[in-house]
């Protein structure tokens, strides 16, 4: 079989050139919009808030209102958020598996080996083509190479308010904690 390395960066760039990346991003903000359990900790965190229950509050402009109140709860939302992303990515029976499944038959079509040691969800592959194909038409003008992303340095890079990066450390590798290692 193929001998050569296989670089992270190498399935990254595949899987962001292919439309796989922006397929993916959808379904997580779908799903995202779907959970009612985020919605209404959202909507009870701004009902709660200091800012609307503070004396006076009726007097404000509604700016300075949504101002005062992204202030107040923009990190504690966003860490909630953020909470029900990685659920969804590390979910060994949904999402997660899907990516999973995806990056290894990439990381196999790479590196020349056979099929993938994951027996392939036979009714997802056709949604996530189906969602590539839908995305490739309005993303074309819009898709970037992983070399173009990664020149940009630190620059354009999204922070999750604490001023902390809010991805692994360079080096990192998540391992589906179904393969054995």
């Amino acid at each position: 079989m193929g001998s050569s390395v296989v670089t992270p960066e190498a399935v990254l760039e595949m899987l962001m050139n292919d439309g796989t990346i922006d397929a993916l991003r959808l379904k997580i903000i779908n799903q995202l919009k779907a959970n009612e359990e985020l919605k209404n900790n959202t909507l009870t965190m701004v009902e709660q808030s200091k800012v609307l229950n503070t004396p006076g509050a009726e007097k404000q402009t509604k700016r300075e209102l949504f101002d005062a109140l992204r202030w107040e709860l923009e990190t504690p939302v966003l860490e909630k958020a953020s909470k029900a992303v990685w659920e969804l990515i590390l979910d060994d029976n949904g999402l997660g598996k899907e990516i999973s499944e995806t990056v290894e038959k990439v990381f196999c079509q790479l590196s020349g080996q056979g099929p993938p040691l994951f027996p392939t969800n036979i009714d997802a592959q056709p949604q996530i083509e189906k969602e590539k194909d839908n995305l490739d038409s309005s993303l074309k003008s819009k898709k970037r190479s992983y070399g173009e992303i990664s020149m940009q340095g630190r620059e354009n890079e999204v922070v999750d308010g604490s001023g902390s990066s809010p991805s692994l450390p360079e080096g990192s590798v998540v391992v589906p904690s179904n393969v054995q290692t």
